[in-house]
């Protein structure tokens, strides 16, 4: 095609007033046909006549019509040419085409409309005819740019509800994991810390393709939030094996590990009032399986490799990651070099052996997490404690 014009500006002139006629470009070779046109549309609509596709693109430079009247047989550009570059153009594809035709067979009609034409006019003009047709396609166009409008504006208030929501949520797992740190005062700061240790995790999951089919249906805005809620089952232990400044016996470890059905039947509380959401899924599998472990012997379930969610197997990592380089009552945090290699030694044992790969390849922001909320500690009687709530 010769003489195509790049777009510069392809937004429709506003009008001046809401009683500005339409406007439409009408284009033929024939300059009979130009004087006739205009002469049976100049009453009703403001009309541009031009004689060549080549004019027609000059005059979309200056502003976008309502409507096009592109007659088919022109020299140089013909019709089906102008058409499809009108449709292949982001700023014209949606002007109203009307092709302007001697020909009348239905299986030309057809290829027309195929190429995007919303009618065909046939030559010679009537001028009711032609003044009808245009507009039924004035109206139509008008209803539909209402229409996006409308869906648009309803898509705006959507998202806007939907990022309220999510606010919302984010806000109230915050302080729902909050109120299970106050109680498990040793903890301070766990949720926050292994929701940043999963995001790295997963990005560097999502960035080398492995576990494409697990990870291709999250939604990290409604996972990574879910994984705050792990340990919301330990609410329901009491406070002498929460906070006790030693090792657990065996009764009271067994007691300990309760925390995780009390945490699942606490989500499955909600799930039962609501119409469920990702984020209780999520968050139900974060804290029913974070504790077990790749050679089968975890809690509370006894799984082994595969048949431990991925979510369960990302949180092991990062939860013993997290408890390895936190104070607690019987020790110091471990610097985080030393967090490293136990976790690489229970590769294969504990963890997932291609997540422990994953963890050493993000291992330096693990790092600079631990570092910063170690230096944040305060020193105390047995060497470091946390801040508590």
């Amino acid at each position: 095609m010769k003489n195509r014009p790049e777009s510069r500006s392809g937004s429709r002139a506003k009008n001046d007033t809401e009683n500005e006629r339409p406007k439409i470009i009408l284009v033929d070779d024939n300059t009979t046909n130009l004087a006739l046109g205009e002469k049976i549309l100049n009453s009703f609509y403001e009309v541009r006549a031009v004689p060549s596709a080549e004019k027609l693109f000059e005059c979309l430079e200056h502003g976008t019509p309502d409507l096009i009247l592109l007659d088919l047989e022109m020299p140089e550009i013909d019709g089906c040419q102008a058409i499809k570059y009108l449709k292949n153009a982001a700023a014209f594809s949606d002007i109203p085409v009307i092709f302007l035709t001697a020909e009348d067979t239905e299986d030309v009609e057809l290829e027309w409309f195929n190429m995007g034409a919303i009618d065909c006019v046939s030559k010679p003009f009537s001028p009711s005819a032609l003044r009808k047709c245009i507009e039924t396609h004035l109206l139509l166009a008008s209803q539909k740019k209402e229409l996006r409008t409308r869906n648009e504006k309803l898509q705006a208030l959507v998202l806007e509800k939907s990022k309220q929501v999510s606010a919302l949520q984010n806000a109230v797992l915050g302080v729902m994991s909050g109120l299970v740190e106050c109680r498990d005062c040793v903890a301070a700061g766990h949720a926050s810390r292994t929701r940043k240790y999963l995001q790295f995790m997963i990005e560097k999951l999502i960035e080398e393709n492995l576990y494409t089919q697990e990870t291709s249906g999250w939604d990290l805005d409604y996972l990574l939030p879910s994984a705050q809620l792990h340990d919301v089952g330990k609410i329901a232990i009491s406070d002498a094996i929460l906070n006790k400044p030693g090792k657990l016996t065996h009764e009271e470890f067994e007691k300990m590990k309760e925390h995780v059905t009390f945490g699942v039947n606490a989500i499955e509380c909600v799930e039962a009032i609501t119409a469920g959401h990702d984020f209780l899924r999520h968050a139900k599998v974060f804290a029913s399986t974070h504790h077990e472990k790749w050679d089968g012997s975890g809690y509370p379930w006894g799984l082994s490799e595969g048949s431990i969610p991925l979510e369960g197997r990302l949180m092991a990592v990062v939860d013993v990651y997290d408890a390895l380089t936190s104070q607690r009552p019987y020790k110091n945090p471990f610097p985080p070099s030393e967090a490293e290699e136990i976790i690489t030694s229970s590769s294969g044992t504990h963890f997932d052996p291609v997540l422990v790969d994953v963890f050493h390849k993000v291992n330096d922001h693990f790092a600079e997490v631990a570092n910063a909320a170690q230096c944040s500690a305060s020193p105390g009687t047995s060497g470091i404690h946390w801040s508590v709530c």
